[in-house]
């Protein structure tokens, strides 16, 4: 394998970055890094060909920090996957749930299992992320103490799985984008695409409105728009947009010709193939 053959994640092995990782590129070794800036940089120097980045989750909203560092980064985004977070709760051998009396993990993990934690009767300990939570539970194998994590998780820590799908609301999904050194966009005859893309506006009245009005006068849809302030003035707002459409569609064409009327600045971030998770 070549030593770029890899793509990189944040977390400990084990994390849902992780299984992200493994269900879309089974073929590159997963490489897990300790921030986002480290597995973005792993890709900007060569040591991996790809990066899967989480970009929100239908429960918990927008990963902090990310759009930040989208647009700060010399990466593109080549694709999107839509990862299903099933929650399990995890335990050192010899573990029984009548025995448990705490359980570690995320905070937001620990939020989404509300309901067992309550039937149980367990006292909610909260650690950085989940895979590290098994990691501890397994190094400290402590019988009276649980994780909830991943199945793959209890593989990597050789715990053992109490119960499975312990969250409180089924369709926890979060959103990745799939990042990398090198453009690539795919052909518009081959089906949907989706692009995201940055911009500034004027400081005027009405700039925000008039930038996007060429969508709308094109009938392209804005699926995401959020604003972030990027001065310490308070008064320059980047956006962050994602489209559905492809910049070789005429419409895009269209609307991004008028985008450049009212904005300072434009980069887009890249296109990719629409998910089929979006259809679902």
């Amino acid at each position: 394998m070549a030593r770029n053959s890899c793509i990189a994640y944040q977390g400990l092995p084990g994390a849902y970055s992780h299984i992200a990782c493994m269900g879309v590129y089974p073929e590159y070794e997963a490489m897990p890094c300790e921030s986002f800036e480290d597995a973005f940089r792993a890709v900007e120097d060569g040591h991996c060909e790809l990066a899967m980045i989480p970009i929100e989750n239908s429960l918990g909203g927008r990963v902090a920090d990310i759009h930040h560092l989208l647009p700060e980064s010399s990466l593109y985004i080549v694709g999107e996957h839509f990862q299903p977070v099933k929650h399990c709760l995890l335990a050192p051998s010899g573990a029984t749930l009548e025995g448990l009396e705490s359980v570690v993990s995320h905070v937001q993990a620990l939020a989404q299992c509300r309901s067992l934690i309550r039937e149980l009767g367990l006292k909610p300990v909260v650690c950085s992320d989940t895979a590290g939570a098994a990691r501890e539970v397994a190094e400290r194998g402590n019988p009276a103490e649980g994780a909830i994590a991943s199945w793959l998780a209890a593989e990597v820590y050789d715990l053992q799985i109490l119960r499975t799908r312990i969250e409180d609301r089924l369709g926890n999904t979060t959103r990745f984008v799939v990042m990398s050194r090198r453009r690539k966009e795919p052909d518009p005859r081959d089906g949907d695409s989706m692009t995201s893309l940055v911009f500034q506006v004027r400081s005027v009245p009405g700039a925000l409105y008039k930038a996007l009005g060429g969508f709308a006068t094109n009938g392209i849809n804005i699926t995401k728009l959020e604003s972030y302030i990027t001065d310490a003035s308070f008064t320059v707002a980047q956006f962050y947009a994602e489209i559905e459409g492809h910049p070789a569609d005429r419409g895009v064409a269209n609307a991004f010709e008028e985008l450049q009327f009212f904005s300072t600045k434009i980069r887009v971030l890249g296109t990719y193939p629409r998910h089929p998770f979006r259809g679902s």
